[in-house]
């Protein structure tokens, strides 16, 4: 560094009201090249998220420079999502300004509200794994910890979800269309990616065997970092998303022959790899595509975790006790046999070194137990577009198998299940096989979960290393999903218990005594009105349907897929409707139904789900025997944003999966953090919620996991037998059978009845369905009761303490990682 100049010389910016004041402007006026005068909503957030920019910077580059000086080990969060949502309340917040700039953008006759709305969501994720990714970053930053994320910056992320007569219909999420003011390009960190080619076999110097990956196509991948701020913002940490780049932008010669399209050929294919979040892989090349973006993050990320170690080491040796990986769930599995290849053909390592290197370095966090979600690639395809690879993967199954099949006892089944390579029919590699075998830690996300894990999908595996397997029950930042989110619950709660809860979430226990004070209950019933009024407008600008704000907020938010079951609270929406036109003398509980999430492109059943939903709420809204006692709406385009306005409203938490088949949930946590009731089966973080929350306030129903396996092993169960039982489930699947929600189409629904009845109804929809209705009845009638209702709404909010991403974090940190945290200085050099 040049002695006449060292960045800590440069003048911090500051912090109070005139200074933000006057760095809004100076953006507005120098970046943004606009005047006052003329200044979009837009114009003024560009030039507030600078100036605020401005600020994390200087303690960013000190956050670093810590790192740096302390050859700290640090935490690589590799990760194909991340669900991080806007980040200028964010940052204001974590910062301790959000009033200083409230206050400077009233002196210039602006409306926080109007700034902060113009922000897009940034789409980089889709559910609960970006979320939780997004939530371990942060809890990283407000702990101290050295952390980073890694992921892709995707152009356009998932899609942006409308509905066409009821229809889903996926459009671009142009969310990059006006810039991101939050990321700083680094052109100069760029890592050339490889595809294709062939494996040439030579003898090096020593005359070992050795081989080389030639002929390859090669894509070049850019950083672009994002700060992370940590509460306090005392801790900066970066998140890098890699933007693929063509080697060559441009043919001259295409073009000088007239192949205009042929002379940018070569850019587009190369930076599709970073252009959407989960293509359609329903086809071949969407399927080869979704492979190539895993690998190319994954190797990427490798090679700038390398690269950042061998500035201070020359060895390799050292690498587990500097920097800690972490597979947030197989997409980034191939980084097990990139890293080998790295350090076996880059760097000269024997195999043996390098797979005692790797194996300590990486840990995996499994997120399910879904057949269909545990990648498995075919054998033809990482021959074809990851050659070496392939050749690693089948030399770690080699090895593996060869130690294990002297204790196998001739037991070549449990050999088939413990292999890599799945053999029946089309030959396919199982990555959660080779991310468990590559790892020294492996973990479920809840207690259920990593039970379920040692018992089913990793069995063999737990019973090969059984010290392999822990749990790290998920968490979620009360910083975002409490604080941000929910400013009239948070305001009261730190006027009674002070405000130590945003970085110690347990301090929230205080409010259980406050339950059974009558004062607090009525505000708190106060801050959920403000919360609900709130949505109801929302709904209406989103759906225009008008709701009763004094209806019970019923709400189901998650990705639409069959096993999360909305399908069974669309049946009990049908029998509630009926009950209702049966029986209109009756007094009813208002109650309104919220439905929102997205269904993947090619999942044609969660599709059908979601224009059933829409049909359901065309009949039941428009129907004046009701009364508006009952309403159905599905919000559209379901985020982070979104999600900050519906889950502060709910009344009652729909968690319903199949017993068994969901990991752990962070909705669930989320919605019991801001005083909604769980309605909810015992599967995956309810279970413990369940535990932290009392059973007399939460409404459990349903077939335990334990009971949903039993009924599998036996053969299953009759639906039919079920369905006739049941005169109020019969009623409603002949409505649907029948056209009463598609007269236009008789028969839309016809694959959903089947599924439900001659197809065996897996995931138990059928089989719920009277034990569901009977918690529904159960919630309706407390719900009568307000102060009761309040009380137990209070209790769920004041033992969601142990679910902070903060204690999650820091399980992590000490059992999985053994990285500790770093307090950042204001010496040293420059930024790297």
């Amino acid at each position: 560094m040049d002695a006449r100049f060292k960045s800590r010389d440069i003048e911090r910016r500051s912090l109070d009201v005139d200074g933000l004041k006057r760095s809004f402007l100076e953006w507005l006026v120098y970046s943004v090249g606009k005047d006052a005068r003329a200044a979009t909503r837009r114009d003024w957030f560009h030039s507030v998220a600078l100036a605020v920019r401005d600020r994390v910077v200087d303690r960013w580059m000190d956050t670093t420079r810590s790192y740096y000086q302390e050859d700290a080990k640090r935490v690589y969060y590799l990760s194909l999502e991340f669900l991080i949502g806007r980040l200028l309340t964010n940052s204001l917040s974590n910062l301790g300004i959000m009033d200083e700039c409230r206050q400077a953008l009233d002196r210039l006759g602006l409306s926080m509200d109007d700034v902060v709305d113009a922000e897009p969501d940034a789409a980089l994720g889709n559910g609960g794994l970006g979320r939780l990714a997004a939530c371990f970053l942060d809890s990283m930053a407000s702990q101290g910890l050295p952390g980073y994320g890694y992921g892709i910056r995707y152009e356009f992320g998932l899609f942006e979800q409308r509905f066409e007569n009821g229809w889903q219909v996926e459009y671009p999420e142009q969310w990059l269309q006006f810039g991101n003011p939050w990321e700083f390009a680094r052109p100069e960190v760029l890592y050339p990616v490889q595809f294709y080619g062939r494996v040439e076999e030579f003898r090096d110097s020593v005359g070992e065997r050795a081989y080389r990956w030639v002929d390859a196509d090669r894509v070049l991948a850019m950083a672009y970092d994002t700060p992370v701020v940590g509460y306090g913002g005392e801790t900066i940490n970066t998140l890098r998303l890699w933007s693929a780049r063509a080697t060559r932008d441009f043919n001259f010669g295409h073009f000088n022959d007239g192949a205009y399209m042929k002379a940018v050929e070569q850019k587009i294919l190369s930076e599709n790899l970073s252009r959407v979040l989960y293509p359609n892989d329903a086809t071949e090349t969407g399927k080869e595509l979704r492979l190539k973006q895993e690998y190319f993050f994954t190797s990427a990320s490798l090679q700038d975790i390398l690269r950042r170690y061998l500035q201070h080491h020359s060895s390799f040796e050292n690498l587990p006790n500097k920097a800690a990986i972490q597979l947030n769930d197989t997409h980034p599995a191939i980084g097990i046999a990139e890293l080998m290849r790295l350090l076996v053909d880059q760097h000269a390592l024997r195999w043996d070194d390098a797979w005692d290197i790797t194996r300590a370095t990486f840990a995996y966090t499994n997120h399910t137990l879904l057949p269909e979600a545990l990648e498995a690639w075919p054998v033809r395809m990482i021959e074809r577009v990851l050659p070496r690879h392939m050749q690693i993967i089948y030399e770690i199954n080699a090895k593996f198998l060869n130690r294990t099949k002297a204790r196998a006892d001739g037991d070549n089944a449990r050999l088939s299940r413990l292999s890599l390579i799945d053999e029946r029919g089309e030959r396919r590699v199982r990555m959660g096989n080779l991310a468990f075998l590559g790892s020294h830690k492996v973990n479920g996300v809840s207690a259920l979960h990593t039970e379920l894990m040692k018992q089913t999908v990793f069995a063999d595996f737990h019973q090969e290393f059984p010290d392999r397997i822990n749990n790290k029950t998920n968490g979620i930042t009360p910083r975002r999903w409490l604080k941000q989110a929910n400013p009239a619950l948070s305001e009261l709660i730190t006027t009674r218990i002070g405000e130590g809860w945003n970085s110690d979430l347990s301090q929230i226990a205080a409010l259980r005594e406050k339950a059974d004070d009558v004062v607090f209950r009525e505000e708190f019933r106060r801050a959920k009105r403000k919360n609900k009024k709130r949505l109801a407008a929302y709904i209406a600008r989103q759906t225009g349907e008008e709701v009763l704000v004094d209806s019970i907020f019923d709400v189901q938010v998650k990705r639409m897929h069959e096993y999360k079951r909305q399908l069974l609270n669309v049946l009990h929406t049908i029998a509630l409707y009926n009950e209702m036109r049966d029986n209109p003398t009756v007094s009813w509980v208002p109650v309104t139904k919220v439905f929102a999430g997205k269904a993947a492109p090619s999942y044609h059943m969660a599709k059908l789900i979601i224009k059933l939903i829409n049909d359901v709420a065309k009949v039941v809204n428009h129907d004046p025997s009701v009364h508006d006692n009952l309403k159905v709406v599905l919000l559209p385009n379901y985020n982070v944003t979104a999600a900050e306005i519906i889950i502060p409203a709910a009344d009652l938490s729909e968690q319903i999966s199949t017993a068994g088949m969901e990991a752990s949930g962070t909705g669930n946590m989320k919605l019991a953090l801001n005083g909604a009731l769980t309605i909810g089966t015992l599967d995956g973080a309810n279970v413990e919620i369940r535990e932290h929350v009392g059973a007399d306030n939460i409404f459990i129903f349903g077939m335990t996991a334990d009971e949903v396996n039993d009924l599998r092993a036996s053969g299953g169960f009759n639906p039919r037998e079920v369905i006739a039982s049941n005169p109020s489930l019969k009623r409603a699947l002949d409505m649907i059978s029948t056209g009463a929600f598609s007269p236009d189409d008789r028969n839309r629904y016809h694959p959903i009845v089947q599924a439900l009845t001659d197809g065996g109804d897996h995931f138990l929809v059928t089989a719920d369905f009277a034990d569901y209705c009977r918690a529904q009845d159960a919630a309706m009638q407390l719900y009568r009761d307000s102060e009761e209702w309040t009380r137990k709404a209070i209790l769920n909010t004041a033992n969601m303490g142990w679910f902070s991403s903060d204690r999650t974090v820091n399980e992590y940190a000490q059992e999985i990682w053994d990285v500790h945290p770093v307090k950042p200085s204001h010496d040293g050099e420059g930024f790297r």
